[in-house]
């Protein structure tokens, strides 16, 4: 429906769509402006008052002489905010009065005109807890976009920077602004996700970017490899925009997802970059190393007790010494299963209960565990280093992909020894080597296809380059 020049049609319909009468947050109010009505619609809470204030001063000021004849006029010489839109088709209004923009209809006019003097209730941008730092900047994404935007952009003071914004969802028309550099990034991909985003069709992001990902890329479910990067500091989002990737922003999310993201980009952490080039080689290559440990390091241990033999004497000392009670697969499997139940409930345990309690159970898991015969001291040292290794990982998704890898691969090595370690193993590579990002690149490059010198660049953190300022006069 389009706007109309009576003031009473249009508050007709609003009143039937936005039932001001049931929904106590959905205000108007009617007012006089230079001896016409007019009506403001707002929705309690998400609007400045003192704003609003002196524009209702503003309005008041306005002699019915200096009454401009078309809307155009009205909102440059009546309308003292920066703001300032107009829109013609009601349903765009509600949308954008839904999403806390206060908009004024007057009388005579065909337009609506919308001020966004809105605001929104938000935390402080302080230190997220998953992507800490050792040094570098303290600040973190909240649930507010334009937060967010603004976080980037401080960082990024490039007029090539570019932030397009667009909605989302039928019922919940959800805020996606997407982050790029122009002339950085690669336009075939940035069209492709565009494309994709225009034709959703979702009733709301009710999961946020976990959402948004499965909608614009299906990928196959047994291939456990994240597709995504997510982050939730500014800093590391900014850097990947200066790289050339794609950020994508979601409304109450506290969180930016970067594509396309390789397993090189996902493993990598802002403090590589925060330390000399020395310290974040090192940091870098541990993790990496920390990395293959954390999916072979129980499944070899297992294939060794499996096959004594094997063992050199030089490693004698990894060999069971007590009686083992229950099979060393079942062991392994139950600690895998209990430690991720011990997780879940450090994350609904309330922080004043959360020491004690983990006090207890290391006591309990510890001690206890070996003492009953449930478990053997060997197999719970493995797995702890092992549940320890997995926190090194800032990617959540790329922890359980490991998981599921390596249950697999014990799985695999119990019922078949050695060949069943090769298979498990196989298959986990094969993961990662037949993997494609979202841009439908190798998710391994530069391994494949092999470049020495990005691989160098991976594998080693060189120093930034230093680039002279030419030009200008003399």
């Amino acid at each position: 429906m389009k706007i109309s020049t009576q003031l009473d049609a249009n508050m007709q319909y609003f009143s039937q769509v936005l039932r001001p009468d049931i929904n106590f947050d959905v205000v108007y109010r009617v007012i006089t402006v230079g001896g016409r009505n007019a009506c403001l619609y707002f929705i309690d809470g998400f609007t400045k008052d003192d704003t609003l204030l002196r524009l209702m001063q503003a309005f008041v000021s306005v002699k019915p002489e200096a009454m401009p004849q078309t809307a155009h006029e009205f909102s440059k010489l009546c309308l003292p905010y920066g703001e300032v839109g107009m829109e013609t088709d009601s349903d765009t209004v509600i949308t954008q009065l839904l999403a806390g923009v206060p908009c004024m209809l007057v009388d005579g006019y065909d337009r609506c005109f919308t001020i966004d003097c809105r605001t929104y209730p938000a935390r402080g941008v302080g230190e997220p807890e998953k992507d800490k730092v050792l040094r570098g900047s303290r600040d973190g994404f909240v649930e507010t976009l334009v937060f967010n935007t603004a976080l980037i952009r401080r960082r990024i003071r490039d007029p090539r920077m570019r932030m397009e914004i667009m909605g989302v969802g039928e019922s919940s028309h959800t805020d996606i602004a997407i982050c790029y550099m122009d002339g950085r990034v690669d336009t075939e991909l940035l069209s492709k996700i565009k494309e994709r985003l225009r034709r959703l069709h979702v009733d709301a992001l009710t999961m946020n970017q976990e959402s948004l990902a499965e909608c614009i890329y299906p990928h196959k479910w047994y291939n456990p490899f994240p597709k995504f990067r997510f982050s939730e500091r500014p800093d590391t989002a900014a850097a990947s925009v200066l790289e050339g990737n794609i950020v994508i922003l979601v409304d109450n999310s506290p969180a930016a997802m970067i594509l396309p993201s390789s397993i090189f980009d996902i493993i990598e952490e802002a403090d590589d970059y925060y330390f000399p080039p020395l310290t974040g080689t090192y940091l870098r290559l541990s993790r990496m190393v920390i990395f293959f440990l954390t999916l072979f390091l129980t499944p070899i241990w297992l294939l060794l007790m499996q096959n004594p033999g094997w063992i050199p004497d030089w490693l004698s000392f990894i060999q069971v010494t007590d009686e083992i009670h229950v099979a060393l697969i079942f062991q392994l499997l139950i600690l895998e299963f209990a430690i991720d139940g011990l997780r879940l409930a450090a994350v609904n345990t309330p922080s004043m209960l959360t020491t004690p309690l983990s006090v207890i159970a290391g006591i309990v898991l510890g001690e206890y565990s070996v003492k009953s015969g449930w478990f053997n001291s060997e197999t719970m040292l493995y797995m702890a280093f092992v549940t320890i290794a997995g926190y090194s990982q800032t990617s959540f998704e790329l922890g359980f992909a490991l998981k599921f890898l390596r249950v697999m691969i014990l799985l695999l090595t119990h019922f078949l020894n050695a060949w069943g370690f090769a298979i498990g193993t196989i298959i986990s590579l094969s993961a990662l080597v037949f993997n494609k990002t979202i841009a439908g690149k190798s998710y391994i490059y530069p391994l494949i296809p092999f470049s020495l010198k990005e691989l160098k660049k991976r594998l080693f953190r060189n120093r930034l380059p230093f680039m002279e300022k030419t030009g200008g006069p003399q």
